[in-house]
């Protein structure tokens, strides 16, 4: 990591916020924590609102891990790669689907998915995270294709899942922050 690693005596927290974190993160810091921690106000934001984006949606979470693993791989963010290939797994996903997601991300998906191993509706989250990380505005067509499977407040919703780990990948490439061995 560029930065050295938060601890207490290096910087105080309030216990209120290191209770928050350690709570979410079942009993230890990980390391974006140990980075994010050098300041209170963005450490308390960021638990506060990861902590809505990551169990407070409707959009499926198969569909926000999807769109997650996509922006881990596009931006070469293996940190995030990482923690949420696991999750895409525990939310319904299947190592066919990420081994047919590493390849769909090989071969320009934001000009379109057409991989075996992912569902029309996948192919299309794939495609709309791509465009997201890649050239930022998104298709119109592909923005109507997506209206055919999800709601508005879905749409909301993983745009805004694509969106914040975006800004994770960003945070965890500039500062050099690696996986917890």
């Amino acid at each position: 990591m560029r930065i050295p690693d938060w601890t207490p005596e290096a910087q105080a927290q309030s216990p209120e916020l290191m209770q928050t974190i350690l709570a979410r993160r079942g009993g230890a810091l990980l390391n974006l924590d140990k980075a994010l921690l050098w300041s209170g106000p963005v450490a308390q934001g960021w638990h506060a609102f990861f902590q809505h984006v990551r169990a407070d949606l409707t959009v499926s979470r198969k569909l926000s891990e999807l769109g997650i693993c996509t922006v881990a791989l596009l931006t070469g963010a293996d940190y995030e790669y990482h923690h949420h290939a696991p999750d895409f797994l525990k939310a319904g996903g299947t190592a066919a689907e990420l081994s047919a997601l590493q390849l769909a991300v090989a071969h320009q998906p934001s000009q379109g998915v057409s991989q075996d191993g992912l569902g029309s509706l996948e192919q299309l989250v794939v495609q709309y995270a791509a465009q997201m990380t890649l050239q930022i505005a998104v298709d119109e067509d592909l923005f109507r294709a997506l209206q055919a499977y999800l709601n508005s407040t879905q749409l909301v919703e993983l745009t805004t899942v694509i969106a914040a780990y975006n800004m994770v990948a960003r945070i965890l490439l500039t500062l050099q922050i690696t996986p917890e061995v």
